[in-house]
């Protein structure tokens, strides 16, 4: 693992690896091979033929796909335990997004063939990738309809409350969203320009909610940026 890399422990709750016992998870690493990522290195690229997966260890990892009018959209955000590239081992087609380390990574490479044996080999891998795709099948429902109920504004604060549940570590100034995400990471996660998340960002240091500095956000008041996103999941 790379000087600057963290150790970010156990699989998250729900992620691929969660799902696996000692067995399974070890016949999926031994299919594979490691590899380190350095912050910035693209793991697949959109429109790819390649065939083969990166189950995550350590680090996490953005998903962007470009429309064919030049816009980007943020699709996810994944990290330990999680697998990408896992629609090209089912479906054997191009890739429909970009993956990009936003922090240093490790990871298992294993291709197409060898997962496809794990599986065959071992039901709960099988399992564990079955629920995986129906996680991010549902994130993205739930994301499709945030988008037809409600502004862009709204869906930043929503998506910082995530962030900071998901990614915040207290420090004395509250809490920091522990990943470096530019203002236009934030506008393609959305769905609105970076315009629209400054401005925002604004009315929420203006309300000392907020604390920003380049790719850092410190959420202040932890408890009105819940409230205001529970306000507008009830509206949607």
């Amino acid at each position: 693992m790379p000087k600057d890399a963290v150790d970010l422990g156990e699989p998250m709750p729900g992620s691929f690896l969660a799902e696996l016992d000692s067995a399974a998870y070890a016949s999926v690493r031994a299919a594979g091979a490691d590899r380190v990522f350095r912050t910035g290195a693209a793991l697949f690229h959109q429109g790819d033929p390649s065939r083969h997966v990166v189950i995550i260890e350590f680090g996490w990892v953005k998903v962007t796909a470009v429309s064919r009018r030049g816009w980007e959209a943020l699709l996810a955000i994944r990290g330990p335990g999680d697998v990408v590239g896992e629609l090209a081992v089912l479906d054997a087609r191009p890739r429909l997004a970009t993956v990009t380390a936003l922090t240093s990574l490790r990871g298992t490479v294993v291709s197409a063939d060898r997962l496809t044996d794990c599986m065959r080999a071992n039901w709960a891998v099988a399992v564990a990738l079955l629920r995986h795709l129906a996680k991010t099948v549902r994130e993205a429902d739930e994301r499709r309809m945030q988008f037809g109920a409600s502004n862009g504004d709204s869906r930043l604060v929503v998506l910082l409350h995530e962030l900071a549940g998901k990614h915040g570590r207290v420090i004395d100034d509250g809490v920091l969203i522990d990943l470096p995400l530019s203002q236009q990471d934030l506008a393609a996660s959305v769905g609105t320009s970076r315009e629209v998340v400054a401005r925002m960002l604004r009315v929420l240091r203006s309300r000392q909610i907020v604390l920003t500095q380049r790719r850092q956000i410190i959420v202040v008041r932890p408890d009105l940026l819940e409230s205001l996103a529970r306000s507008v999941s009830m509206s949607t």
